[in-house]
């Protein structure tokens, strides 16, 4: 753990002590419904509403708007996870946090809800990065965030077991709907406009906004979309979600059979029970959405972008060098990284299957001034990271969508010389939390100028179905265009990734968790 991250948790747990402090409880404190926030980042903030209740491995019920005064001053514990284990962590953990600059009826702002990153095993809103103040208040939208169960709790392909278990494999998407639908119902309360609904999530929560895009229970719960680094091709096969299934009941020590265990361990004997290895993918246990036929009768954007999303106007990034998030330039994958040993290290971080000695000589061919960390770097994050943006921008293209807009954020960390434009790096722009702990943005002007152009496309999407940017173009085929943001600077470009583009498409990508 990085003293990074124990410093933006304890900022965490002291932020949260404050506002549940009881100073901040006074008459003057904002009102929403039958809930009491506070003022925070020059917004109003309601933070721990729950959206709803649910037993393990059933599907969750909605929480009654109505009822007694409740406080919302203070985050709400996260999913069980093994990330994040310096948070309070709890199985009721179906609350989410809202940020509006006017909790009045008549407002009728537009309003953007995020779902967060981490797979779907791990991550929360309530980091720093996350909290929607500057946001709510630069945008004058209405910010809402919202965690929901993860791992098996959320994914677990229990069906086989019986026919109570009918909605497991996607409890943790339907945990998501239950959020859009108290959004749908509620959100005017807090000067939101149901009407105008935009859904925005990084790495697993872009995934996760793929899969509603094709799960017929979401239909008409939003109205435009962003994913950034996050993408979902296909879902879990059914038998592939058995196989894991399996595994954890083995890491578990449990019977193929026993899933009365399962229900009724305690909640930490489960979760680690997660380290076991992936039966199909290696690395640890993944459990995601699954293919049900019901909840999700169809794949997201296999064998094309699922009809119901195409009227969705939709925005869809990537960063320029992913992978130098979660591969360490300084760590023991790049140590003693070498021409004659390139291949081997790159080959374990792809998920399409290719010749990686082959991979190498093109790259070399194509690149000769190139050293060997910067064609790994690249090599991965093309043969790992970007193809699924690729392909859901093609598919809806290709089915005729119009309302659809790529960006490629090349402006590198002034932080960190080695991190280059990585995974998560466009969080702190759109959400203008550039000085929060755990940002990579810095703060200089080229930072703050980035931030602006990035936070008035998202609003604009939110506000009106297209970027607030006039130099962002649709995305078409063949020309590709896609915004390449830089240092304070965005320039729509034709295709600009081509080549590597087209070296990867040799093969098929292989989605994480099919």
């Amino acid at each position: 753990m990085s003293g990074g991250e124990l410093t933006r948790r304890a900022l965490l747990g002291a932020s949260a002590a404050l506002a549940a402090s009881p100073v901040l409880g006074r008459a003057r404190d904002p009102q929403a419904g039958r809930f009491t926030g506070l003022r925070e980042d020059g917004v109003l903030a309601f933070k721990g509403i729950r959206y709803g209740r649910a037993e393990r491995f059933a599907r969750a019920v909605p929480e009654p708007w109505q009822g007694p005064p409740r406080r919302a001053q203070s985050f709400a514990p996260i999913a069980p996870q093994r990330g994040n284990p310096d948070l309070a962590q709890s199985e009721d953990c179906l609350f989410l946090n809202v940020w509006t600059p006017d909790a009045n009826p008549r407002a009728r702002r537009a309003v953007m809800v995020y779902f967060h990153g981490g797979a779907y095993s791990n991550g929360t809103v309530t980091d720093p990065l996350t909290r929607g103040g500057t946001l709510a208040a630069q945008g004058d939208v209405v910010v809402v965030t919202v965690n929901h169960r993860l791992n098996a709790l959320g994914y677990a392909w229990l069906k086989p077991f019986g026919p109570q278990f009918a909605d497991s494999g996607n409890l943790g998407q339907l945990d998501l709907i239950l959020a859009l639908q108290w959004v749908r119902d509620h959100i005017a309360a807090f000067g939101g406009d149901p009407a105008r609904v935009m859904v925005f999530g990084q790495s697993g929560g872009g995934a996760k906004i793929a899969t509603l895009m094709a799960m017929p229970a979401a239909d008409g719960l939003f109205h435009a979309a962003a994913t950034m680094s996050g993408q979902q091709v296909v879902a879990s096969g059914p038998g592939n979600a058995w196989k894991r299934t399996l595994a954890l009941l083995a890491a578990l020590k449990l019977r193929p059979d026993d899933v009365e265990t399962l229900q009724t361990m305690p909640v930490q004997r489960l979760v680690e029970g997660l380290a076991a290895p992936d039966p199909i993918m290696g690395g640890n246990l993944y459990m995601g959405p699954v293919l049900d036929m019901t909840n999700l009768p169809r794949h997201p954007f296999w064998p094309d972008a699922a009809p119901q999303s195409l009227g969705i106007p939709m925005i869809l990034g990537n960063v320029r060098e992913e992978t130098r998030a979660f591969i360490d330039p300084r760590g023991p994958k790049l140590q003693g990284l070498a021409w004659d040993n390139l291949a081997a290290r790159i080959a374990p971080e792809i998920k399409i299957d290719l010749d990686v000695d082959w991979v190498v000589a093109q790259y070399r061919a194509q690149y000769p001034q190139w050293t060997p960390e910067q064609v790994f770097y690249s090599a991965t994050t093309a043969g790992r990271s970007w193809p699924g943006q690729v392909i859901e921008a093609d598919e809806r293209a290709k089915a005729g969508a119009k309302a659809t807009w790529v960006y490629q954020l090349d402006r590198a960390s002034p932080s960190d010389p080695l991190r280059g434009a990585a995974h998560t790096d466009d969080i702190p722009h759109v959400f203008g939390t550039l000085d929060a702990p755990g940002s990579m943005s810095g703060t200089d002007a080229g930072a703050r100028t980035t931030s602006s152009l990035l936070m008035q496309a998202f609003t604009g999407l939110a506000k009106t179905g297209q970027p607030g940017l006039a130099e962002w173009m649709p995305y078409t085929l063949p020309d590709r265009e896609t915004l390449v943001v830089s240092d304070g600077r965005v320039q729509t470009v034709n295709d600009p990734r081509r080549w590597e583009r087209e070296l990867w498409a040799t093969a098929p990508y292989v989605q994480p968790g099919s």
